[in-house]
Formats: structure tokens, C-alpha cells, sequence
């Protein structure tokens, strides 16, 4: 096994995304006067991670624009009519909480610097450029990236084979040269085994230990046990954690 090329999902594998949400919406719901409506602040952003859900998979299933999505789920939340502006403002509001806790996992940069010299590298989100380029800008690993792709430009989301493969074909790469590293156990480990990378589950801290992983992903509990998995000749590594 050859592999030149690790593509990364963004959210939940390099930036902690679950942790800048709730930071971000607590501080949101305590300025917009709206905890009273919930018994705690986790009831809250369990409602508001269902009607993400809920909203993505409207948007993957076409038909519907990201924004009007957003929009959306601010209704929804909110369970009250509001204009598209009004709608729009709202999740302004909240995007600024939310942006003040950006942060990558601590894992992250050392693993970039330690393959730096191995494998090229890119970005493979079911997102949206305008929401990850900036993203990946603040965070300061942009010019780490010789591809940042994205399922709302391309018009396929993972776990679809042709996600993958166009970030094969973006690095000019076969699949079977590529690794691909994801939080999510389906969309990105099984979607990615059966398009033919080397598939890497990311499972931080054995957060779904009580899960049996698909056939195919390899699964880790940190970025240092990724070398070992690649057979990156450094000497950052770890050994696996779930054997």
C-alpha cells in the first residue's frame, strides 16, 4: 500500500465543531433572552442539532438552496414566521457567537506538520466553500490544503463514490493512492471504503465505543495513531487505542 494523499472532512475531524456550536449557541440563547423556553441549555441544542439534521437533509436532497435552508431552521427553532431578513439577521447573530469559539482539535497541527514532507493534502466537506474556506482561513490551515472541495459546488455529497473520487481526480491521484479521514462512521468510513481510499474513522476519545464500526474504515481515537495507519515513515505516531 501506496498511499501519497490524505483528504480530510472538516467538521468534528480537523475543527471542533461541536464544541464552537454549543459554545456558540449558549451565548447566542442567553443574549436573545430564549433559555426560559428550554429546561437547560442542552435541551436547546439538541433541538437546534435535530433541525440541522433535518435541514441538511433536505439540502442533500436538492431542490432547496443552502440559505432558505438556514432560514429554515431558524423558523423552525424559533417556531414563529419571520421574513427572510429577519430570518437572515438571527443566524447572523448567532454565526457571531459561534465564530468567537472557532478552534482546532489540539491533534490536528502536529499530525499536518508531521506529514508534511509524506503526502500531499486536501479537503473533502459535505458543506459548502463559502462556509469552509473562510473557515479553514481563520483557523489558520488553508495553505495546508492543495484542494478544498465541497458537496454544494460539486453537486454530490458523501457518502456518494463521486464525492470521493473528485478529490482523487482533484490531486490526480487513483483511489487506492488516497486515504480519507472522517468523524462519521458512514457517511465518511463506509463511503469512503466503498469508493476505494484507504478509510480512516476518527472516533475521539471512544465517544462511540458502543458502536461497531462498518466493514472497511480503519478507526482511531486520535490523529497520532494516523501514521501508523499510513505507513508514514516519521516518528509521530501512536498506537491504535481500539486494536
Amino acid at each position: 500500500m501506496d498511499i501519497k494523499a490524505v483528504v480530510w472532512d472538516v467538521d468534528d475531524t480537523l475543527f471542533d465543531y461541536t464544541t464552537a456550536d454549543r459554545a456558540g449557541m449558549g451565548d447566542h440563547l442567553a443574549a436573545e433572552r430564549l433559555l426560559d423556553g428550554y429546561e437547560s441549555v442542552e435541551q436547546a441544542l439538541r433541538r437546534w442539532r435535530e433541525l440541522t439534521d433535518q435541514q441538511w437533509a433536505r439540502y442533500a436532497a436538492g431542490g432547496i438552496d443552502w440559505e432558505a435552508t438556514r432560514r429554515d431552521r431558524v423558523r423552525d427553532f424559533l417556531a414563529e414566521p419571520m421574513s427572510d431578513a429577519e430570518a437572515d439577521a438571527w443566524f447572523g447573530r448567532y454565526i457571531a457567537h459561534y465564530e468567537r469559539a472557532w478552534t482546532l482539535f489540539p491533534d490536528v497541527l502536529p499530525i499536518l506538520d508531521a506529514l508534511a514532507a509524506s503526502h500531499r493534502h486536501a479537503v473533502l466537506s459535505n458543506s459548502t466553500i463559502r462556509v469552509q474556506d473562510p473557515k479553514l482561513r481563520v483557523l489558520g490551515v488553508w495553505d495546508r490544503f492543495e484542494a478544498v472541495l465541497c458537496a454544494a459546488e460539486l453537486g454530490v455529497h458523501k457518502p456518494a463514490a463521486e464525492a470521493f473520487h473528485a478529490a482523487c481526480e482533484a490531486l490526480e491521484l487513483p483511489p487506492h493512492e488516497v486515504a480519507y479521514v472522517g468523524d462519521h462512521p458512514e457517511i465518511d468510513g463506509r463511503g469512503a471504503a466503498e469508493a476505494g481510499l484507504l478509510s480512516v474513522w476518527i472516533d475521539r476519545g471512544g465517544l462511540h465505543a458502543t458502536i461497531d464500526p462498518p466493514i472497511g474504515p480503519h478507526r482511531i481515537a486520535t490523529l497520532a495513531e494516523l501514521p501508523a495507519i499510513l505507513g508514514a515513515d516519521t516518528r509521530f505516531g501512536a498506537p491504535s487505542t481500539f486494536g
